[in-house]
């Protein structure tokens, strides 16, 4: 479960970040003060719309890696417009057994995704995304997935919109001995929606996050990081939890049993660079592509750092009609 978000991705200029007042490889949520902007991208630069949404990417390069039709399940809340109809378009042809819930009265949410050097800001405007309704996830054809599931990814991103349909969901999880993982996603999360995210907390198997959130995580909550966010409490004592930090060029690191690994990623050289964004996204992908056929950690990370490194190599969280990963 997640926000689809259409991303509006343009290679901008400095000057523009300078202008909304947007920080460098950072994601927010979007402000009156941001809200010109998207029609400004659209008028001043070569804009590109893609399907996304954190958690949405994540599910698209799972089921890419996977290669198995209809293997994932997404919802989320869309409008009922042309935006809406592109996303639906686009994720069932990706293999995604999509449910959205249909707002009748907000647009689909749309991410302004500013690059500049490679590196992406970005904006969400959630609108119709931030309608989501626990009533939705309750109706029998949308909980039955929830049943059928055996893991369960959902980004932290979420919390804004809807803790209570993320608490059913870890709640069942936890009842079933099923895999929960989610996402620190954005330093704001960490920051202004720490209660949701530690009520949540205690039912995850596997936290993601990048070096940066981690950082403001720790910060929150006045500690070091990935080993003591792999030892909090856990609601079900079945697995312990592992987090897995990702630090851009530099090694991942995962935190298990008190123990720390590092995993080196795949060297690229700047010249190859397109664009970050969907980086992140991509990474969780393809660990949970892995995990779900119950490879090893280590290979968890091998196809993570694949995805990650064919995805910022393009435009946008997009990618080849098939994978070359062994």
């Amino acid at each position: 479960m997640g926000n689809p978000l259409l991303d509006i991705s343009a290679v901008v200029d400095p000057d523009f970040l300078t202008k909304y007042d947007i920080k460098v490889n950072n994601a927010i949520l979007a402000e009156d003060k941001h809200l010109p902007m998207y029609d400004e991208m659209s008028s001043k630069y070569n804009v590109e719309y893609i399907a996304g949404g954190a958690t949405q990417n994540s599910i698209r390069v799972a089921q890419w890696l996977l290669q198995i039709p209809g293997a994932t399940s997404y919802m989320g809340c869309i409008g009922k417009d042309k935006y809406g109809a592109e996303m639906k378009k686009n994720s069932k042809s990706a293999g995604v057994n999509v449910h959205y819930y249909e707002d009748e009265t907000a647009p689909t949410g749309t991410c302004a995704v500013c690059v500049v050097g490679g590196e992406r800001s970005l904006i969400a405007n959630l609108s119709a995304a931030n309608c989501y309704k626990t009533e939705h996830l309750k109706r029998p054809e949308n909980w039955a997935l929830v049943e059928k599931a055996k893991y369960i990814y959902i980004a932290g991103f979420f919390l804004t919109v809807s803790p209570e349909s993320i608490q059913l969901v870890a709640e069942h999880a936890a009842a079933t001995n099923k895999v929960f993982t989610m996402n620190l996603s954005a330093p704001f999360i960490c920051e202004f929606f720490k209660d949701a995210q530690d009520k949540a907390l205690p039912y995850v198997d596997y936290v993601f996050g990048n070096e940066t959130e981690a950082r403001t995580f720790s910060k929150v909550h006045g500690y070091e990081i990935a080993i003591k966010i792999s030892q909090m409490p856990k609601a079900s004592s079945t697995r312990k939890r592992i987090t897995v930090v990702t630090q851009g060029a530099d090694p991942v690191v995962v935190a298990q049993d008190g123990k720390v690994t590092t995993y080196p990623v795949i060297f690229l050289q700047k010249a190859k660079l397109v664009d970050t964004n969907g980086a992140g996204d991509a990474f969780v992908g393809g660990f949970l592509s892995q995990l779900v056929v119950e490879k090893p950690i280590a290979e968890c990370v091998r196809a993570a750092c694949y995805a990650s490194n064919v995805i910022i190599q393009r435009s946008g969280c997009t990618y080849p009609e098939k994978p070359d990963f062994n």
